[in-house]
């Protein structure tokens, strides 16, 4: 019964090519970076004019301080597996940490979005939401191929049976990780979830809201996806009254896709109707005189 409900699982941390061989979590970041930021790209430029190269080179700040500041925050909250000066910038073996990443991202991206006009910088910030959450999905199936953000011992149908392989994540809590252990696979879970996400946004988009909808949703969705998700975890620290770092994060997220929707929403309709609006020619000098009484 067990084997029926469960999801058989081996990692594949390394591609063979031939003589050569391709870490994985490398190549799924990789391929999570460059399509993310052409879906963001393509949005950007479909709704407000940017031209592509300008996202482009945006996107590469924030996605090289995103990566510093995930790999920080993975290495102070996966202190136990830090062993040598490598071990503190292996991202190629895995270990990035959102929350850092996220916060990173914002505090580099700040100065250019406050330049924007309001509309502009909403329907921007709209499409890096997009591909973030595309980018997000590519970036786990890398977590799943190195074996990290593994969660509590569980038999449900959608928990996952360890069948072998190399492990980022070697013990579930205190006990040892064994050949034949079922649990939750949390980044499973949150490629999943993350899909169901794009396609929720992908019809959103298409329906063309107001600027600021698309972050605004994808705040609420995953803030509150990962928010629950994490609760499934057991190898990331946490802190009183027994939240992760990420969790801290998620109900700031939270409570920002609630300002967005209620308030932010609201501007940006106003100044696209303003923008829409026909302009009143001014009469003419004759035209003055003619209806002068």
């Amino acid at each position: 019964m067990v084997l029926l409900a469960t999801i058989p699982y081996k990692t594949f941390p390394k591609i063979a090519l031939g003589p050569f061989e391709l870490r994985t979590f490398g190549v799924m970041v990789g391929l999570g970076v460059l399509i993310g930021a052409w879906v963001a790209a393509r949005f950007i430029e479909q709704h407000t004019g940017v031209v592509r190269d300008e996202t482009y080179r945006l996107a590469t700040r924030l996605v090289i301080g995103g990566v510093i500041g995930a790999r920080i925050t993975w290495d102070l909250s996966h202190t136990n597996q830090i062993h040598s000066l490598l071990d503190l910038v292996a991202v190629w073996k895995g270990g990035l940490q959102f929350s850092g990443g996220f916060i990173a991202a914002v505090i580099i991206g700040f100065p250019t979005f406050r330049r924007w006009t309001r509309s502009v910088r909403w329907s921007n910030l709209d499409g890096y939401a997009y591909g973030l959450t595309l980018g997000l999905a590519f970036g786990r199936v890398g977590c799943i191929s190195v074996g990290e953000h593994f969660g509590s011992h569980s038999t449900w149908l959608g928990a996952v049976e360890y069948r072998g392989g190399a492990v980022r994540e070697d013990f579930l809590g205190p006990n040892r990780l064994f050949v034949g252990e079922t649990f939750h696979n949390t980044a499973i879970y949150e490629l999943v979830y993350l899909l169901v996400l794009f396609g929720i946004l992908t019809w959103l988009v298409r329906r063309r809201p107001a600027p600021g909808t698309v972050m605004g949703v994808f705040c609420l969705y995953y803030g509150t996806a990962r928010f629950l998700s994490d609760f499934l975890r057991v190898n990331d620290k946490t802190v009183w009254p027994g939240l992760t770092g990420a969790q801290y994060l998620m109900i700031a997220v939270f409570l920002a896709g609630i300002w967005i929707m209620t308030r932010v929403r609201k501007t940006t309709s106003v100044d696209e109707l303003t923008l829409a609006a026909p302009a009143v020619p001014e009469p003419s000098d004759g035209e003055a005189l003619e209806s002068t009484p």
